[in-house]
């Protein structure tokens, strides 16, 4: 016979204690009650729980309260928050403070049975010995530290928003995120908000109707529809248009979308995980940003390191990359030089771990013998810069040779950055499509 999972429901209102405890016993838990934050404190040391949901405002304290005693004594029981309507405030607090999600009252009863079915495998996998993801490379204490808060934020439901230079590995970090909570099984959608055309946006993350607009022959699904039960997440959400950074910070409130053309909202269940390279924060004080949808998006910031803060990693990473390189052609890897991996371990990595990737693989196509020497890297002609970002003028042997290879570099990082395309690619840079199309020509990028 089967051990049911039990749940604790902590509100002072006798109405809502009798409606979540006929919901959860109609999907087969056990439930304990309280009304208040003494009562709630008993039931946890006398009993094991898989999952607890409180009401914010309590006779004795608050739910908060309870949340913090949670984390601290019962780190593995999953607790939702229950807030009164609009008290987002207080929601995205019980989220920093370690909740795994809220609900508003009145409480959706179909949102209240996908929240608990979520907690349930997040809680059902946790005692799983998984094994270690090896994509995420690096012993450093940066990346040891960067590893353990990935797997605190995949209990969560919260927004992260995942901070750090262009070629970091923001996206692996939010696939690990994923891939490591209860959401799992579900999609993964990313977009890169940079690539979408402002006209197309709206369609893009909502859907529209059949014959809303000039083109739209056939209904389409739109990126929250399609991440429906899993994790969308937004790459470069700086690059949003003010307009649309309004229609979405609604969506993420309402948890709903409307598409285009459309009368009615459709209900969404999505985590939203974000990044950009820029500094959000200086872009809402620009007012390029809007605050609000920041303050949304930003419940926890988690910031991954860049390259040149874990030097020690580039022999590992170099290794493994060489490795990939071959992989399935029956050829040895190619192996560096010292000479070379002490020119690597110097360099600045303005493009990060996806700036050694290409690097080795370029020098791995000149090299002879599978011997990687300094020279197949072709570090002299992209000279690096030191830790203040300045060049040194001793290794300047021309100055338009020098800036042409600085031009090509940050040309390539925008279309890569941009999945090459040269409208979003020449946007990101400030220039002209026509002043895009010129430096391409002249610098033989196809």
């Amino acid at each position: 016979m089967s051990i049911r999972q039990r749940a604790l429901i902590v509100d002072d209102e006798p109405d809502i204690r009798e409606l979540l405890e006929i919901t959860l016993g109609r999907m087969k838990l056990d439930t304990r009650s309280a009304r208040n934050v003494k009562e709630a404190r008993e039931w946890l040391a006398r009993e094991p729980f898989d999952l607890c949901l409180t009401d914010m405002r309590l006779p004795d304290g608050t739910g908060l309260e309870l949340v913090q005693h949670i984390q601290q004594r019962h780190a593995q029981v999953p607790v939702a928050m229950i807030t009164a309507y609009g008290s987002l405030d207080t929601a995205i607090n019980a989220l920093k403070a370690g909740a795994f999600d809220f609900l508003t009252k009145p409480v959706d009863l179909g949102r209240l049975r996908e929240l608990v079915a979520t907690a349930l495998r997040l809680r059902s996998g946790e005692d799983a010995d998984g094994p270690v993801d090896t994509r995420l490379l690096g012993e450093s204490p940066p990346m040891k530290t960067l590893r353990n808060q990935i797997q605190k934020l995949a209990r969560s439901q919260a927004p992260v928003y995942i901070s750090g230079e262009s070629g970091s590995g923001k996206e692996l970090v939010a696939r690990l995120i994923h891939e490591q909570g209860p959401r799992a099984e579900k999609p993964f959608v990313p977009v890169n908000c940079g690539a979408i055309p402002s006209e197309l946006m709206e369609s893009e993350f909502f859907g529209h109707k059949k014959g809303s607009f000039t083109g739209a022959i056939e209904d389409k699904q739109g990126l929250f529809q399609a991440a429906n039960g899993g994790t969308l997440f937004l790459d470069e959400v700086a690059d949003l248009p003010l307009s649309m950074q309004v229609k979405l910070l609604r969506a993420i409130q309402e948890k709903a979308v409307r598409a285009v053309g459309g009368q009615q909202e459709v209900v969404v269940d999505v985590r939203i995980l974000s990044a950009t390279h820029k500094d959000l924060a200086a872009e809402v004080a620009a007012e390029r940003f809007r605050q609000d949808l920041f303050y949304r998006l930003n419940v926890i910031e988690l910031r991954v390191p860049a390259l040149r803060e874990r030097r020690e990693d580039i022999p590992l990473l170099a290794d493994t990359m060489l490795k990939r390189l071959t992989e399935g052609s029956g050829l040895p890897a190619a192996k560096l030089t010292s000479e070379a991996l002490d020119k690597l371990k110097c360099y600045r990595f303005p493009g990060n771990v996806r700036e050694l990737e290409n690097m080795l693989e370029r020098a791995y196509t000149l090299c002879e013998n599978e011997q990687i020497q300094a020279n197949d890297l072709r570090l002299a002609d992209a000279t690096p810069a030191n830790e203040a970002g300045e060049a040194s003028l001793a290794q300047i042997d021309n100055l338009e040779d020098y800036l042409e290879e600085i031009e090509r570099k940050l040309i390539m990082q925008a279309l890569e950055e941009t999945r090459w395309n040269r409208t979003a690619a020449a946007q990101r840079l400030g220039l002209t499509f026509r002043s895009m199309r010129y430096r391409l020509k002249k610098l033989g990028i196809d």
